[in-house]
């Protein structure tokens, strides 16, 4: 393509997975200096960011996403999994803690200036799944319901469900019947589709994005390693062209290619493409998010 990418996308990046200190609430680091590079940075048109534990570091962070001119957005899964909460228990108390976390999302995500937050969905058991979709159904209703009150939004994030997040949604059909059953509840519902856990879900680009089309409203790109044994194993979200991984340049052409042939890229109502890439051990990010940077680059170009 030779025009410009955030003619068509607005390109964004999982602040928390970058930088993942913040993902630490008793001590999330130097946060507010690391949004502050993002937001700086005009490659940037999107920032998804996280639970801010400090009113100090909420407060700064604000400050700086009001003055950006940056969509924001706002990702609850951190709070569900470093909690071992779980939107769809069965036991019913355990099942109101998470969706208590996800409210209170809403409300900090509101605050932060973001129209909406993301989730996913706890545990897939496959001779509990039945139970288990009806409990994520009351769970995401009451989030909606309380989202639309504040005329927001709410996506759940499609993950593995038997390698290693084991996520009840899950398999791109299923995902699509879970978005389905949800549209007929409320308006304010969606999906969210990363390329990092299609291979993970034993999937191809093309299947899970057709298969899941009509709710889709947010796309993540990383890698992953799915070689049972080998270093990054499981969706920890290394950079591209980390060994025995399973996406780089190729593989996100594939991705951006369907997403055209499917006409996701939109230059009048553009979507947000977030990278969601993670230093592995000692890596630095900045030089991970570099790395990020040059394969949207090469990917685009080929497209």
């Amino acid at each position: 393509m030779k025009e410009y990418m955030n003619k068509y996308l607005q390109i964004g990046i999982v602040h928390f997975m970058a930088y993942p200190q913040a993902m630490n609430w008793k001590d999330q680091g130097n946060i507010v200096e690391t949004v502050r590079k993002i937001v700086l940075d005009d490659y940037f048109d999107a920032i998804e960011i996280t639970h801010i534990e400090k009113e100090e570091d909420r407060l700064a962070i604000k400050k700086l996403l009001d003055s950006s001119h940056m969509k924001v957005c706002y990702g609850a899964q951190p709070r569900l999994l470093t909690a071992g909460l779980n939107p769809n228990a069965l036991n019913e108390t355990e099942r109101l803690k998470a969706e208590a976390i996800l409210i209170d999302s809403v409300d900090e995500a509101e605050f932060l200036g973001a129209s909406g937050i993301a989730f996913l969905a706890g545990k897939y058991e496959e001779e509990t799944k039945d139970e288990a979709f009806q409990q994520l159904l009351k769970t995401t209703k009451n989030v909606c319901d309380y989202a639309s009150e504040k005329n927001m939004t709410i996506t759940l994030e499609v993950f593995d469900y038997d390698l290693d997040k084991k996520s009840l949604i899950g398999p791109a059909p299923y995902a699509a019947e879970f978005a389905a059953q949800m549209r007929h509840k409320v308006n304010n519902f969606g999906l969210m589709m990363d390329l990092s856990h299609i291979p993970q879900t034993h999937e191809t680009s093309k299947y899970a994005i057709q298969v899941t089309k009509p709710y889709i409203t947010h796309f993540h790109i990383g890698n992953g390693v799915i070689e049972e044994g080998a270093e990054a194993f499981g969706d920890t979200h290394p950079r591209f062209g980390f060994p025995n991984s399973v996406n780089d340049v190729a593989e996100l052409l594939d991705f951006l290619r369907v997403l055209k042939e499917e006409n996701f890229l939109n230059s009048d109502n553009p979507p947000v493409l977030s990278f969601e890439v993670k230093p592995w051990l000692d890596e630095d990010a900045d030089v991970v998010v570099a790395n990020a940077k040059r394969t949207l680059n090469r990917a685009w170009s080929l497209l």
